[in-house]
């Protein structure tokens, strides 16, 4: 008997948990619950993240949260409570399976049949983003090696454990050479450990394109955190509703299982949800806890109901549905199927296995680190690059001048075009031109002269080689 924790969540959440807990209990799952409130109570409470430290003991001693959506109210600082449990938790995984129904859930795409594993740590959501000048915000984009390794080599796990034969990779490393190279860098090295399971790579734009178009061609995509938010919703979507979809988010220690649609108040308490998506997530939560029987027995009862043509609102078609019921109603036909398999779609059959293969990050040696310069920001009011260069021309230590200005990542000095619109951002890079390494205290000389210049430095990055090889972006244009 395994305890696991659930949360009822918002909006329609309470009635498709409902419906979801009388599946898995007529299934035969050998489960004990442990509820917690969670979402729009606790926050409108006063309670900015969303759960109280109690909620929090249940999820920590249980290690497994079953969770319905939930609503962030508007405003008011409130920070995703999604992302504060992945991220809290290290659910590294997020896995996202998409499965197209035909011809019993209209899709153009009759044989999509793929798995999406999005990084879930890093990226731009954690969050970090400030104002800088009166016309420029930034946002980071955090990427690690140990992040990369980890979700590439589960996702290689992934497909090997569930006899997939393809992993692709997404990313933007055309343009993100330093963030989505690393991810990119990584990924060919573990590809390598995998002879037994082809490997690719796309653009993601390219790749989402294709995607949308041909997505009979993808088996398992690995990507970073904001790309899989955005092209797994998609896939759900040509599979034929968001609505069917659920998800793994997968720790070394912890995991949560959830649909990927959200809250929905609109529909609230009238009985016409959609539970499949909750119903899928917990197909993947009895797989991980080792109850593969109770999840073969729920998925194939589920889709006999949906080729028996009993459906909800959100997918029922006349021409191809036989019965359009409610919440209560479409569980109801998911027990009464107990047992049963389908005779069109092939029925589902999961061994039972040890589970995916988690491999502790190994650190690499330390590279040789050297200081070359500094990226020295400032929010200067004025339009022409040339003036602010002849200003900051008169800084200059033993080693470091200034090589280059650039205004949104654009070099606008020396030589720029003065066609090139300019905010009031201003990148100005002050680098050794004769190979030595830099001081700290050549940083610390040109932010002080720069003060004594009324120039208002508001964020610096050091600029480095690793090992011989510059760490940092070159200026557009350079």
């Amino acid at each position: 008997m395994k305890r696991i924790t659930v949360a009822k969540g918002d909006g329609i959440g309470p009635e498709i948990m409902d419906a979801t807990l009388e599946i898995l209990k007529a299934a035969g799952a050998r489960i004990e619950i442990d509820e917690i409130e969670i979402g729009e109570k606790v926050y409108l409470s006063g309670n900015t993240s969303g759960i109280a430290s109690e909620s929090w003991n249940s999820i920590l001693t249980n290690k497994v949260f079953f969770k319905a959506p939930i609503t962030t109210p508007q405003g008011g600082g409130y920070k995703s409570l999604n992302v504060t449990t992945r991220k809290s938790l290290a659910l590294f995984a997020n896995v996202r399976p998409c499965k197209s129904y035909h011809p019993f859930v209209r899709t153009k795409h009759e044989d999509l049949d793929l798995v999406i594993v999005r990084e879930n740590e890093e990226d731009l959501y954690a969050g970090i983003e400030h104002q800088q000048t009166d016309e420029v915000v930034q946002c980071l984009k955090l990427i690690s090696r140990p992040g990369c390794e980890k979700i590439v080599r589960y996702a290689f796990e992934y497909a090997r454990t569930n006899n997939r034969k393809k992993v692709t990779c997404f990313t933007k490393d055309n343009i993100m050479k330093q963030t989505d190279g690393m991810f990119h860098q990584v990924f060919n090295e573990i590809a390598a450990e995998y002879p037994d399971i082809e490997n690719d790579h796309y653009i993601v734009d390219i790749g989402s394109a294709r995607l949308a178009d041909t997505p009979e061609n993808f088996d398992v995509i690995v990507t970073l955190n904001l790309y899989g938010d955005v092209i797994s919703d998609i896939a759900a979507q040509i599979a034929g509703s968001v609505g069917l979809g659920g998800s793994s988010n997968i720790g070394e220690e912890c995991a949560m299982f959830e649909a990927i649609h959200g809250s929905a108040p609109d529909i609230a308490g009238k009985d016409i949800a959609n539970p499949s998506g909750l119903i899928q997530a917990s197909v993947m939560m009895m797989n991980h806890i080792g109850q593969s029987d109770v999840a073969e027995k729920i998925e194939n009862a589920w889709l006999k109901t949906i080729e028996d043509g009993i459906h909800t609102a959100d997918i029922y078609k006349p021409e191809l549905s036989k019965e359009k019921v409610g919440t209560k109603a479409f569980a109801q036909a998911v027990i009464e199927r107990l047992g049963q398999t389908p005779s069109q779609f092939k029925p589902v059959k999961y061994e039972a296995t040890e589970g995916i293969k988690l491999v502790p990050y190994t650190r690499k040696e330390y590279a040789k680190k050297k200081l070359k310069g500094v990226d020295a920001f400032i929010d200067w009011n004025g339009i022409d690059p040339n003036e602010l260069a002849e200003v900051l021309t008169n800084i200059t230590t033993s080693n470091l001048k200034l090589t280059m200005i650039t205004n949104r990542g654009i070099k606008v000095w020396p030589k720029g075009f003065k066609e090139t619109f300019c905010t009031d951002h201003w990148r100005c890079r002050f680098m050794t031109d004769n190979g030595a390494e830099v001081g700290k205290d050549e940083i610390i000389s040109v932010l002080s002269q720069a003060e004594g210049l009324n120039m208002d430095v508001i964020k610096t990055e050091n600029l480095y080689e690793f090992d011989g090889k510059p760490a940092f972006s070159l200026g557009q244009g350079q």
